[in-house]
């Protein structure tokens, strides 16, 4: 069944653009797409370019805020950024304005996520960054590398993050210096993965932060449930709401065209229990989305029944 919901996904007319902002992303093909699940006993379903490498984008939110809640504890962390949706762009300034002191309303949107990457462990940058590549590392069993000509990309056009930069520091939201938090921010949204790197992401979560075949949790139950909250509330920008009515798993999306999901406890094929999901494809919609990413993502709920409602 698995099969033709990809069928259909891949024949379905190109629709959305590619995330031209970022000058690097604007160069991917439109026909790419891959998918991958794993489930917790290593079994894994992939299908299409599932050896292509991509950014994460915005889905390293979710691995920032698992790092610096786990260094610093959830308390601390809520101090600096709150936890509720926005239903504005994932790069709105206004909420920052309304809000009380300015503060970022959740962690996967731009200013909570800059705010978040200042709070990392390690004294400058290089270290930040490295503590969220080692959980990383660990969880997928391959190191990951910044892809520099993204990087480079999104920092030579960060007007937009860094007047949102500026405004957290002058409200004392930041840690370090301006461009410190916003290096840190972008070096880890041009972290390279593939499907099966992301889906094995999607597993840890799904299993509250256990490490496949080891036994032992790498993050707490409550980091776990707090990522996992998230990523159903706010993880699809200001389509949050939407997609938590029609496909119900939580979800994280980035602009590169990446989707990471959790599924507590599903049966897909073959495949039972805690699951992870991972697809990719790179047109994406006006509001951030993978257009094909999620047209497979309601066929598969749908078909499965995996969402939590």
């Amino acid at each position: 069944m698995i099969h033709s919901i990809i069928e259909n996904v891949k024949i379905t007319p190109h629709s959305g653009h590619l995330a031209s902002y970022i000058p690097a992303l604007a160069n991917q093909s439109k026909d790419l797409f891959a998918a991958c699940l794993v489930d917790e006993r290593g079994e894994i379903l992939s299908f299409g370019d599932a050896n292509y490498s991509f950014t994460l984008q915005s889905i390293s939110k979710v691995m920032s805020f698992i790092v610096a809640a786990e260094h610093l504890g959830l308390e601390k962390i809520l101090e600096k950024v709150d936890v509720e949706p926005t239903g504005d762009p994932f790069n709105s300034i206004v909420r920052l304005e309304v809000a009380e002191k300015g503060k970022p309303f959740n962690p996967m949107i731009n200013a909570g996520a800059i705010t978040v990457a200042s709070l990392l462990p390690g004294d400058d940058v290089e270290a930040r960054v490295n503590s969220v590549k080692q959980y990383l590392a660990q969880i997928t069993g391959h190191e990951h590398t910044v892809n520099e000509e993204v990087y480079r990309s999104e920092l030579e056009t960060a007007y937009r993050n860094r007047a949102i930069a500026n405004y957290l520091k002058a409200n004392d939201y930041l840690e370090g210096t301006v461009e410190e938090a916003l290096e840190t921010y972008l070096q880890l949204c041009s972290l390279e993965v593939n499907t099966e790197d992301l889906a094995k992401f999607g597993l840890f979560l799904a299993s509250d932060g256990l490490i496949a075949g080891e036994n032992k949790n790498l993050i707490t139950h409550k980091t776990a449930q707090f990522s996992k909250a998230l990523m159903m509330t706010c993880g699809l920008y200001n389509a949050s709401g939407k997609y938590a009515a029609t496909i119900g798993i939580p979800m994280k999306s980035g602009v590169s065209g990446g989707v990471l999901c959790a599924v507590r406890n599903g049966e897909i094929e073959h495949l039972r229990g805690y699951i992870g999901i991972a697809v990719f494809s790179p047109m994406i919609d006006e509001i951030g989305n993978s257009v094909k990413g999620m047209i497979f993502l309601k066929q598969l709920s749908d078909q499965y029944h995996l969402s939590v409602f």
